[in-house]
């Protein structure tokens, strides 16, 4: 086979990858790759297969138990460096702009955030404290401060 076709397996691979994240496709992308080597110093197509699921199977045991590792971390939440929008739920912020239906700022931690109020016909004034109740997207649902885990999950019936 031709270098190129292996370089366009390996660069369709690669771009798969970026939509998927899974750190799975890149294992396939390197064997590709590899394959194009291969096929450019003038090797069969038996040997460019081979040398396609050997770097493959090679990158795949050498990095997936410490991908595995790190994905089964990240999911159980017991990773540190680990963040979820979601954790911002409870969390105390600052009103920087007013929020009210359109549009508003909060200040959570030092980070400037979307608001929208929990309530649509409250709005909250610049200095006010509220709580954040939900996370969608880049904006946060906000209600005054001091709400309790009872009128909380009235609220969100």
């Amino acid at each position: 086979m031709e270098p190129i076709l292996w370089i366009a397996l390996g660069a369709v691979l690669a771009v798969a990858e970026i939509f998927t994240a899974t750190l799975f496709l890149v294992m396939f992308a390197a064997g590709a790759f590899a394959a194009a080597g291969a096929a450019a110093l003038g090797f069969g197509v038996a040997v460019q297969l081979a040398v396609f699921a050997g770097v493959s199977a090679a990158t795949m045991a050498a990095f997936w138990p410490v991908i595995r590792k790190h994905r089964l971390t990240a999911e159980s939440g017991d990773d540190p460096h680990h963040f979820s929008a979601h954790s911002l739920e409870g969390e105390t912020a600052t009103v920087l702009e007013r929020v009210d239906g359109e549009h508003g700022q909060v200040k959570i931690g030092g980070e400037l955030w979307s608001a929208r109020p929990f309530d649509d016909t409250e709005s909250y004034e610049a200095g006010e404290r509220v709580r954040v109740i939900k996370v969608r997207g880049a904006t946060v649902y906000v209600w005054r401060e001091g709400i309790g885990p009872a009128a909380r999950a009235e609220l969100e019936e």
